[in-house]
């Protein structure tokens, strides 16, 4: 004869199980969710998540940053590098700069733009280009000042 105890058990046990999961695929979820980038008139303009994928407004990959720094184009290929506030070609030749506070500049010190510690991001002319918030400025400065999102 079957007892019921044990099939209670049984189900309780794998009801657990589902829910354990389901908070470990939820928990995920939050480490991988992209940061929305917008444009000056708060149009979509793509969204990069917390591993440095960065995608247009229609969810199409086209790059990434790596946490070692180099910055990869949708093929996987290197196309620059970004480490300690400085921004290189794929021919490790430096186009820009990012200091701590916010001010974007070109290799030859021009300023390019700033960006905030809210994430807006802004011209030189300090008219707003987007904003950018919750994600770091080098990341940032990179799909703003350095790298076309096509």
């Amino acid at each position: 004869m079957l007892d019921l105890s044990e099939i209670t058990f049984s189900m309780k046990s794998l009801h657990l199980i589902v829910i354990l999961f389901s908070m470990g695929l939820f928990s995920m979820g939050i480490q991988a969710r992209a940061q929305t980038i917008r444009a000056g008139n708060y149009a979509i303009k793509g969204y990069i998540n917390s591993e440095g994928r960065i995608q247009n407004s229609s969810y199409q990959t086209v790059g990434y940053i790596k946490s070692d720094g180099r910055i990869q184009d949708a093929a996987y290929n290197t196309i620059g590098y970004v480490k300690d506030g400085k921004v290189e070609d794929s021919h490790y030749s430096t186009v820009g700069y990012i200091n701590k506070d916010g001010k974007v500049t070109g290799s030859n010190y021009s300023t390019l733009g700033y960006i905030k510690d809210d994430g807006t991001v802004q011209a030189s002319n300090y008219s707003t280009l987007g904003t950018a918030s919750g994600i770091k400025k080098e990341w940032v400065a990179v799909v703003f000042f350095f790298f076309e999102m096509n």
